[in-house]
């Protein structure tokens, strides 16, 4: 476990079967409705619906990389609009290495549902109907595929998702990304 300056952070890494890890944690159809739920759903490159079978993506792979960054907060007074400005550096990081290794293993990333790095504040050109303005950078979160990644965290990295009761923050966030790639095992 590592301690930052304002929380503790404390990374886990599995590798799974790809086909094992569709069958066993996918579920399109339940996480498509919750997607519907969100004003991101069809507002950004990043979320659904997408122009093809997302399937046809991954059945290109043969193996899984789950990273997740259980983060703990030192004040746990804090108010929940905070949190992004707490999880910024290790989403800045976890993307980094996230597609450092898509490069090194012409794989494919998942990162983290939300607001996108690049755009800022400013609407996601998809919304105009134009093309991703960072297709370098922006990709698609495990849910946005149809993945749990509270089973995902909680079966494979050991880490039970928590949720806030009132406006602050939980005991711990978590955040879960992965790599679907080829060929030997990769070093996070």
């Amino acid at each position: 476990m590592a301690i930052i300056a304002n929380y503790d952070l404390e990374e886990k890494v599995a590798v799974i079967d790809r086909d094992r890890y569709v069958r066993g944690f996918r579920d399109v159809a339940t996480f498509e409705q919750c997607c519907r739920e969100c004003p991101n759903y069809g507002n950004r490159w990043g979320c659904p619906p997408f122009d093809h079978d997302t399937l046809s993506d991954l059945v290109r792979y043969e193996k899984v990389m789950i990273v997740g960054a259980k983060i703990t907060p030192h004040d746990r007074r804090m108010p929940m609009e905070q949190v992004y400005d707490l999880m910024r550096p290790e989403l800045e990081r976890l993307n980094s290495r996230l597609l450092e290794l898509e490069r090194e293993a012409q794989g494919m990333a998942f990162g983290f549902v939300g607001k996108c790095e690049r755009c800022g504040n400013a609407p996601c050109a998809r919304r105009e109907g134009k093309p991703c303005r960072h297709p370098d950078v922006v990709r698609p979160s495990l849910e946005a595929y149809g993945f749990n990644v509270s089973k995902t965290a909680s079966e494979l990295l050991g880490i039970d998702m928590v949720w806030s009761s009132d406006s602050t923050v939980p005991r711990y966030l978590t955040l879960v990304c992965a790599l679907f790639y080829n060929g030997d095992d990769l070093q996070w």
